[in-house]
């Protein structure tokens, strides 16, 4: 037996009431891994092509990384996957916290669900035993109603729940599932599949302990860890602000959305940055599971609104969405806002860009008070920001079209309003400038879960030499790349980091833990995986799996319908920028187009983007040339 793992997966069908488990064998471990592959692997074999998201019969999986349970810090991530109701391709987001490491514990690699539950239901999973239990009493709750609900019915304060509140029952399309009520698999709708199933939350508690095949290795990269953890500025600056010191950054290299992406600055930036939340509202700082960097925040709020510190603290995202992206700086209101989203279960990123089309759309009076229930939604009105994250929970008037997601808001609202829909694939995009990020923009363009920040390491840490550079070596990157260059190196530059980043998703890293910017080498990834599991793979084996997982994911969208002329971003990127220090900047259509090209070339696609017979087979996953048929 591996260590790492449990060689069980858990299969619930909640049409029927029945629960089983698989034990895969150790080849299709080191093949799959866990975490992003490990789902797309079932998404691909037993999810058939053109189901709707929100249909029974899409699979909702849950999926530790391999050494996610380990006491090796930065390690806790799982991936929650479906087909996405936002995008109708694959939706795959990770979260850290405690569930991840729990459900191992709990004695299972991974579980899918299917079908729907003729009632609302919970998973009630401990020490290898399952439950189906009745969630009647808790429908319609918040979240931290939901939890401390199962705690107490269970007896037991420690046991760890994924759930989703009254957005993900009201089948927002960008409702996401929480777990401690602040970590978040926040992006793509995968609350409204849980809330399609209803299903309201999944309990775990385990008493095992992951097997190390090599305990003293895990405990000698433990150490090295804690000893090195402070001293990449890096991480230092997570552990003491978390991820709000970057509105300040951000602000400073003028690539703060600001007004639904028109602006690079925002005057108010100050007033929500993290070194003011430290001053003013900040109450103490939380970490996920066996992790010293401890890069949340947590926030009480008195007056004028009162925010609720179980919900955590807001991270840079929901700053920059719901404050600057919307021109609020009204930092008490953008707290609230944040709380709320956590409260009913909302992807704040989603949340704040629906709103800031909606403020765009008002301006330009193609939505009026009539449309808005009598708000003036102008960019900078922080009350009714406010107001319309409640309605979009709620899906009361102008909420129930924004809870669709900008690309359909925008096609039901018309007149125009698709010029102001900021969205690849139908995902909203994140908080990261493209025209200053070239390869963060080529990420959102061909990332198959639609616009993403997290494919690769953002392009300022490869601008100029420095010592994090020199970490790329041992996978083959030895020079800068401007951040702003669209060109060739660009394109390897983020092939090669774009599939690191993703082996992170199938390993269970966080992006907080890794290099180059942050603590564990690449070299230690490879003695972590080998150290926990008794394999003896090499940073080029683990390389080849993030391909494998891209390439898998690719392959799904392409069975759904996904063309080539999905791999694009909003227009909004090829116009110059209207205030700030990159003024005026404004990326190349042409240059664009070629760097996609490029890009395809070099993962063995065709100029159309479909991996051929001859890459699948060097992957090993030779059977998806049979669903690409589909």
């Amino acid at each position: 037996m591996l260590g790492g793992y449990n060689d069980k997966i858990l299969h619930v069908d909640l049409s029927k009431e029945e629960t089983s488990v698989e034990e895969p064998d150790d080849d299709f471990y080191r093949r799959y891994l866990g975490g992003k592959s490990l789902a797309l692997y079932y998404l691909l074999k037993d999810l058939e092509p053109d189901v709707d998201p929100l249909e029974p019969d899409n699979l909702l999986i849950f999926a530790p990384g391999i050494i996610t349970g380990s006491p090796l810090p930065g390690t806790a991530r799982f991936t929650t996957a479906a087909k996405s109701p936002l995008t109708g391709g694959f939706g795959g987001s990770e979260a850290g916290g405690f569930f991840g490491p729990e459900l191992k514990l709990a004695g299972y690699d991974a579980v899918i669900i299917k079908g729907k539950a003729e009632n609302p239901v919970y998973l009630w999973i401990h020490d290898g035993e399952v439950e189906i239990r009745d969630a009647s009493k808790l429908w319609g709750k918040t979240g931290k109603e939901t939890q401390e609900g199962i705690r107490e019915e269970l007896e037991d304060d420690r046991i760890r729940v994924a759930l989703i509140g009254p957005a993900g029952e009201k089948l927002v399309r960008f409702a996401c599932i929480t777990n401690e009520l602040k970590h978040a698999n926040g992006r793509g709708g995968l609350g409204a599949v849980m809330g399609s199933k209803n299903l309201k939350a999944v309990a775990v508690r385990g008493t095992k302990q992951v097997e190390l095949k090599d305990p003293d290795k895990v405990k000698s990269l433990t150490k090295w860890f804690a000893e090195n953890y402070m001293e990449k500025g890096d991480t230092s600056g997570l552990h003491n602000l978390g991820t709000p010191i970057l509105i300040n950054v951000h602000d400073e290299l003028g690539a703060l959305p600001t007004r639904n992406f028109h602006e690079g600055s925002f005057e108010g930036a100050e007033k929500i940055s993290g070194e003011t939340i430290d001053e003013t509202y900040n109450i103490g700082q939380k970490a996920c599971f066996s992790c010293p960097v401890a890069c949340k925040r947590v926030v009480k709020v008195d007056e004028p609104y009162e925010v609720d510190p179980a919900y955590g603290g807001s991270e840079y995202e929901t700053l920059s969405s719901l404050g600057s992206n919307c021109g609020v700086d009204n930092l008490p209101a953008v707290l609230k806002a944040g709380e709320i989203c956590n409260a009913y279960t909302m992807d704040t990123i989603s949340t704040g860009m629906s709103i800031a089309f909606a403020m765009e759309c008002f301006e330009n009076d193609i939505l009026t008070k009539e449309d808005t229930d009598g708000l003036e939604l102008k960019f900078g009105n922080g009350e009714a920001m406010l107001k319309m994250v409640e309605k979009i929970a709620k899906r009361e008037g102008l909420g129930d079209i924004l809870a669709e997601g900008v690309k359909r808001a925008a096609q039901k609202i018309g007149n125009g309003a698709e010029k102001f829909a900021l969205h690849v694939k139908g995902r909203e995009l994140p908080m990261h400038e493209p025209r200053l990020k070239a390869g963060v923009g080529l990420g959102y363009a061909v990332a198959p879960i639609g616009a993403d920040h997290t494919q690769m390491e953002h392009d300022p840490v490869f601008a100029e030499e420095n010592p994090m550079l020199e970490e790329l070596s041992p996978i083959g990157i030895l020079e800068p790349v401007e951040s702003q260059d669209t060109g060739p190196r660009k394109a390897r530059l983020f092939k090669y980091l774009q599939h690191w980043w993703t082996l992170g998703d199938c390993v269970g890293l966080c992006i907080f833990s890794t290099s180059p910017a942050r603590v564990w080498r690449i070299p230690h990834v490879a003695q972590m995986v080998n150290a926990v599991t008794g394999w003896d793979m090499t940073i080029w084996e683990l390389m080849k799996a993030g391909e494998r997982c891209d390439t898998m994911a690719r392959a799904f969208n392409l069975r759904e319908g996904f063309t080539r002329e999905d791999d694009w971003i909003p227009d909004r990127f090829f116009e110059p920028l209207e205030g700030g220090p990159l003024k005026g900047d404004k990326l190349s259509k042409d240059e664009f187009k070629q760097a996609i090209a490029r890009y395809y070339q070099m993962m063995g696609w065709d100029e159309n983007g479909v991996p051929t017979k001859t890459k699948l087979a060097e992957l090993d996953v030779e059977w998806v040339a049979d669903e690409l048929k589909k």
